[in-house]
């Protein structure tokens, strides 16, 4: 097949700023090309660099094997639809579609012949009288792809000319700009960040990030051979695991080794591993090479979509210490005050307001008919080293009740294996404050300023299980354990069988199931 098209070295920079980072990317006669991925990658400036509307920075484009770099937009062979169709409001559509060959000051034979048949390929055979501000967008869109291929470009050019459709209407125009692209047998270069439409239509797909190219191949070397986590999570739904390559063919990730059917990566290799939720099965206890129990389930339509956790995630226990209500009544004022001893980390003293202390004591004031009443004073001297120090809260006329903050040293549950930290503290309440909780397990993580990150780069990490052995309307004075867990080992499958939540169950997938990747930046 022969290149119409070659990007050559192709850097673009706005202000400064540098938007394309050498770009290199060759397109072939009759080829349904995408360029993919988020806004900002750099897909529409290279695509608008092709058109002429815009000069690159450095770089060549050859354009059947001449330099086009220098050549005026109305000169190329190439044709563009924008997303906003730019249709002329004033003309029909029959005149919109002839404006380009009017221009070309082709005869009115020769024009009506080539309208015609492009009304034809385009399905609107009857609507050249029609005025355009009166159709639909999908119609309108048909106009605007009719008369950018009138004028017979070895290009066209296509900048997200789905993105003002709704979704049934989208999907019936991926299939009818790929039919039109087979008929008239020339090259499409189409922008979008849908990956759906990129899987649909292309031939090619050039997936971009922050500028570069991340991966060029077909949409099922795209899907299924992803070259990084980036490229694995853009193009459809991934589990991606952290893994270690033991050797050619031989995987390891949560502690046990698999086989697989990549190679060439280096012995103990840190890699990336993705397995697409459609190839996992779900099977009977002791059918499968996981075990793993079924944590929620969602319906898609046409197929379930579920989560098993396999690995148990990173855990902190701490104790809430239930203590009788010991609101501190003013009968002189009609007031009553409450608050409760609390234990902070050391390392968050620094940052300590007034607004942290009432709130990590849950410090409150109310009148005799229970309305709330401001705290104007609120008076502690806590330095930063382990000790206990008094903190007073006071009302204007004079109620006030003196608590204990507990400063205490970090201590942190470090799960290596898993790259998680996760820190919480013992707490102190009363009865009626966890009956009186409308989300307990969102209160008792904050009580007990219970947090989670990652390791290696700091980032927070959700708390997702909130673990306790006690009825929250019935609990009375004692020490309670809470535990708080971070996710395990979590899995997501598709599958048409429903699966009720909580179930026991295994996982089951084959060899050429694992895609062994290398890790971004390596």
């Amino acid at each position: 097949m022969k290149k119409l098209i070659q990007f050559k070295n192709i850097v673009k920079e706005f202000d400064g700023q540098i938007v394309l980072k050498g770009v290199n990317l060759d397109i072939y006669e009759n080829e349904f090309v995408t360029l993919l991925g988020p806004s900002g990658c750099g897909k529409t400036t290279l695509l608008r660099i092709l058109g002429g509307f815009l000069e690159p920075t450095e770089g060549k484009i050859i354009f059947d094997g001449q330099d086009i770099s220098q050549v005026p937009p109305y000169k190329r062979e190439i044709n563009t639809v924008f997303q906003k169709y730019a249709l002329f409001p004033h003309m029909n559509v029959y005149e919109n579609i002839a404006f380009g060959l009017k221009i070309k000051k082709q005869s009115k034979d020769v024009i009506e012949q080539k309208v015609m048949r492009m009304l034809s390929l385009v399905g609107l055979e009857g609507f050249e009288k029609r005025n355009v501000t009166l159709l639909s967008g999908g119609q309108q869109q048909r106009v605007a792809i009719a008369r950018a291929l009138v004028n017979e470009p070895e290009v066209l050019l296509l900048d997200e000319p789905l993105g003002a459709l709704d979704l049934k209407l989208r999907k019936e125009m991926q299939h009818e700009l790929k039919k039109i692209q087979k008929e008239v047998g020339i090259t499409f270069i189409f922008v979008t960040h849908d990956q759906e439409e990129a899987l649909t239509m292309s031939d090619k797909i050039v997936v971009m990030k922050d500028g570069e190219i991340q991966q060029i191949g077909t949409p099922e070397e795209i899907y299924n051979e992803p070259e990084n986590e980036y490229v694995a999570r853009f193009i459809g739904e991934s589990n991606i695991i952290d893994g270690v390559m033991k050797e050619d063919y031989r995987v390891m990730f949560d502690d046990k080794i698999y086989d697989c059917v990549d190679f060439g990566f280096k012995k103990n290799e840190n890699v990336d591993i993705v397995i697409r939720p459609e190839d996992i099965d779900i099977v009977p206890r002791g059918q499968g090479i996981l075990n793993g129990e079924v944590k929620s389930l969602l319906f898609k339509g046409v197929h379930y979509e579920i989560m098993v956790q396999t690995v148990s995630g990173t855990a902190k226990t701490v104790k809430m210490h239930v203590l009788a209500n010991h609101d501190k009544v003013n009968p002189e004022a009609n007031e009553k005050i409450s608050a409760n001893d609390f234990t902070m980390d050391l390392e968050d003293v620094a940052e300590m307001t007034d607004a942290d202390v009432i709130a990590r004591a849950n410090a409150q004031a109310w009148d005799e008919e229970d309305e709330f009443i401001s705290l104007s004073t609120v008076e502690y001297d806590i330095k930063p080293q382990p000790g206990t120090y008094p903190a007073t809260f006071g009302t204007s006329k004079g109620t006030s009740i003196t608590i204990k903050i507990s400063v205490v040293e970090p201590k942190y549950v470090e799960d290596n294996k898993h790259n998680i930290g996760i820190t919480a503290f013992d707490f102190y309440k009363t009865p009626d404050e966890i009956k009186e909780s409308v989300a307990l397990n969102t209160d008792l993580k904050m009580w007990a300023s219970a947090e989670a990150w990652d390791l290696e780069d700091d980032s927070p990490i959700e708390i997702s299980e909130v673990k306790y052995d006690f009825d929250p309307e019935t609990i009375a004075e004692g020490d309670f354990d809470i535990t708080f867990a971070t996710k395990g080992r979590i899995f997501k499958i598709h599958t048409t069988d429903f699966q009720e939540e909580g179930k026991k169950v295994d996982l089951k997938f084959a060899p050429e199931d694992i895609h062994v990747m290398s890790k971004m930046g390596v």
